[in-house]
C-alpha cells in the first residue's frame, strides 16, 4: 500500500513543477475520466491519455497541480486533494481565481495506474468515495 502512495507522490513531484511529460506510471490500458469539468471526458489507453494532456495543457501557461493532501482510500486507491494553478492562454485568467480545489483518484495495480479519476470539484470526489473533508 505504501508503494502506491509513493508512486502517486512521485507523480505530484513532477506535476507541482508543471512537468507532465513523464507517463511511465500509466498502464497501457489505463482508463481515465474527467468528472465535472466543462465537458465530461473519458478515454482508455496511453495514447488517449497523452492526447488528452497535450490538448489540456495547450490551453494553459504555467499550469501546475499542487497536492494539498494524500489519502490512502484502500489497498489500490489513493485520493489526492489538490489545487490547480496556471493562466488561461486565451483568457489570461488565473486558475486560482475560480474554484480550483479539485481531487484525483488513482487506482494502482502492480506499480501502474490503471484508472484515474480527475475531479474538478473536491466535494464531489469526497461524496463519490463516501468520505468527508
Amino acid at each position: 500500500m505504501s508503494e502506491n502512495l509513493d508512486l502517486v507522490r512521485s507523480i505530484y513531484a513532477d506535476w507541482e513543477r508543471g512537468d507532465f511529460s513523464r507517463i511511465g506510471w500509466v498502464d497501457s490500458e489505463t482508463e481515465w475520466f474527467e468528472i465535472g469539468g466543462p465537458e465530461p471526458l473519458r478515454g482508455k489507453g496511453m495514447a488517449s491519455f497523452s492526447a488528452f494532456w497535450r490538448g489540456f495543457l495547450a490551453a494553459w501557461s504555467d499550469y501546475c497541480v499542487v497536492a494539498d493532501e494524500y489519502r490512502v482510500v484502500d489497498g489500490e486507491r489513493v485520493l489526492v486533494l489538490l489545487t490547480r494553478r496556471g493562466r488561461g492562454n486565451a483568457s489570461g485568467v488565473e486558475a486560482e481565481q475560480g474554484g480550483t480545489k479539485g481531487a484525483n483518484v488513482f487506482d494502482v495495480c502492480d506499480g501502474k495506474v490503471n484508472r484515474l479519476l480527475l475531479y474538478w470539484d473536491r466535494d464531489r470526489a469526497l461524496a463519490d468515495l463516501g468520505l468527508e473533508e
